[in-house]
């Protein structure tokens, strides 16, 4: 029997056939309640109160949220609080998230009759139900509407799931080949190096932010930083302590190294527990259960982590993210004259905003080095000394205020001043001040956004800049540095092939090589870093072939001139067979 049926005012008798083969008559009764009242009276009926379960009705009511799509707001809302305003004189709940609606790929609301609706099992099939529930949770606040498409859920699983997923492999590979456990010794965190304090003040300022929006019922703020930290985890925190990881041995270095990486995954184990409960789940029993039979038995049965605020520092977490963001711009200028960091260069420097950000300059200088892989580094006090610059006056805004003078000051400026006014006038314009510009007899006042300026590298750097930061890399390069750049590309094919022969990491090698005059000069020079970086016990020139369990390749130019399956070292053959030994 539907609703209709019962408010049609002309229907007084329903007759209506009974399983036993009697009839039966429904009669209908003239007060008819708002059929909504039944969800509004939920947080009584639900106990039966005031009949029973009067202290559970008291612990529940009024509840702390309740969540429900836009359109409830003039049904379920509302009919909650008008009850709960009429009988107890308050509110039925504390907070509310009402969710906007989900759209298609295209911003179009989803409809049977368009056929753009999407079945969640296909995605829950494709991408599972924790990459679903992160992009609903991260796409936008829950209030707004948002596009939904299978692609959208699977970008999930490649910008976070799999990152988070291969830093923890990372982790277990390394720790189970050391044999380290939560047990093992465990410096304290003051005498760890600067990258694992560093992380660790990210890791408990994480936590203390997510909590807080969590608090606040807000879901963006407690989900998209997880993201943010894990990115950072596995980009700045993993790669540049990898070698802390790779080296023989045992030493504080390590262990510090080990101690820190595993409370980070842990900890983002529980973070991630309310959001992606799977995943959560998996790495925490892997991670605790697995060595602490002790431990709760999943992470939906641990505390929730509580951030310690004698970790959280600010100073460090500042000098770190601006280390961060010079190293950005030293692989910007690289990539402006398309060098590639495993070429060494001689020298990198950098122009700060401020004066003591110049010693984080040199307290960070071993990091920086290694990342941009450049010999020395330093401030720039001078930023003229590696660009140059070009100033344009805008005639859309000098026109009328020059008039005839214009032409002359224009090309002066652009073409004609020597280079040592051009930098005067530019420096003054970028700091906001006025250009004074003297051309026969005649004074000019001209503001800053009258004037284009550009700045470009001087001959034999490559430089980048942003926010009043700048990098300068010197990019000439020396046959000791073009040497060692050959010798790293060797390094990177002898992995590549590692990795082909499915090596383990911990597999010692023998390794054959085949190449030119010049290549074989970089490899004789570097044979000891080579063998080093791969793990070769023998670095051989011999012929190269698949016998004897040899693997083996050969990068080479492609014969029909196409860059992209250029495999060759700057033009050079290689050969090159690996085996265990």
């Amino acid at each position: 029997l539907t609703d209709l049926d019962l408010h049609r005012p002309y229907v007084d008798n329903i007759t209506f056939p009974n399983p036993n083969g009697r009839g039966g008559t429904m009669r209908r009764v003239p007060e008819v309640i708002d059929v909504w009242f039944d969800s509004g009276a939920m947080p009584v009926a639900q106990w039966g109160y005031p009949a029973h379960n009067g202290e559970m009705f008291e612990e529940q009511f009024p509840a702390d949220y309740i969540c429900e799509a836009v359109d409830q707001t003039r049904g379920w809302f509302y009919t909650l609080h008008a009850i709960s305003s009429m009988v107890f004189e308050q509110v039925s709940f504390k907070n509310v998230i009402c969710l906007g609606h989900i759209l298609d790929a295209k911003g179009e609301k989803m409809s049977k009759s368009k056929g753009n609706v999407i079945d969640p099992y296909e995605v829950f099939n494709a991408h599972g139900a924790d990459a679903f529930r992160w992009y609903l949770f991260t796409s936008g606040p829950p209030g707004e509407p948002r596009r939904f498409s299978v692609d959208l859920v699977g970008e999930v699983i490649s910008r976070f799931w799999l990152t988070l997923w291969n830093t923890y492999s990372f982790f277990i590979n390394y720790a189970n080949l050391d044999g380290w456990t939560p047990n093992s010794p465990q410096p304290p965190v003051a005498e760890r190096d600067l990258l694992d304090q560093f992380v660790l003040s990210e890791l408990h300022l994480l936590v203390k932010n997510v909590t807080e929006a969590f608090d606040r019922y807000d879901v963006p703020g407690a989900t998209r930083p997880v993201e943010q930290f894990v990115d950072m985890l596995s980009n700045w925190y993993v790669r540049l302590s990898r070698r802390r990881f790779w080296k023989s041995g045992s030493d504080a270095d390590k262990q510090g190294a080990y101690a820190t990486l595993y409370e980070c995954l842990v900890t983002v184990s529980k973070l991630i527990a309310p959001t992606m409960p799977f995943l959560a789940d998996a790495l925490y029993r892997n991670l605790v259960v697995e060595v602490d039979p002790k431990a709760p038995m999943s992470v939906h049965l641990a505390l929730f982590p509580e951030s310690n605020p004698a970790l959280i520092n600010e100073t460090l977490i500042r000098e770190m993210r601006l280390v961060e963001k010079l190293v950005s711009l030293g692989r910007a200028a690289r990539e402006s004259v398309r060098m590639g960091v495993r070429q060494p260069l001689a020298d990198a420097r950098f122009a700060v905003r401020e004066a003591r950000e110049s010693g984080v300059i040199d307290r960070f200088a071993d990091l920086i080095k290694s990342e941009l892989n450049v010999k020395a580094v330093g401030s720039l006090n001078n930023a003229s000394d590696v660009v140059n610059y070009k100033l344009n006056p805008l005639q859309s805004l000098l026109g009328k205020k020059l008039r005839a003078d214009f032409p002359k000051v224009q090309k002066w400026m652009r073409d004609d001043a020597p280079q040592s006014d051009k930098r005067r006038w530019a420096e003054a314009l970028l700091t906001g001040a006025n250009a004074v510009v003297e051309l026969d007899g005649q004074r000019y006042e001209l503001l800053p956004e009258e004037v284009q300026v550009t700045r470009e590298a001087a001959e034999g750097y490559a430089v980048a800049d942003d926010g009043g930061y700048l990098a300068a890399l010197d990019t000439r390069l020396t046959p000791d540095l073009v040497d060692e750049g050959l010798a790293r590309e060797v390094v990177r094919r002898v992995q590549s092939l590692r990795k082909d022969a499915d090596f383990k990491i911990e597999d010692r090698i023998v390794v054959k090589y085949q190449a030119g005059d010049r290549l074989k000069q970089a490899i004789t020079r570097f044979a000891a870093y080579i063998s080093a970086e791969t793990l070769a016990d023998a670095l051989e020139e011999g012929e190269v072939n698949g016998d004897q369990g040899y693997t083996h390749a050969v990068y080479q130019p492609d014969p029909n001139g196409d860059p992209k399956k250029d495999t060759s070292i700057n033009g050079e053959t290689l050969a090159l067979s690996v085996k265990r030994t």
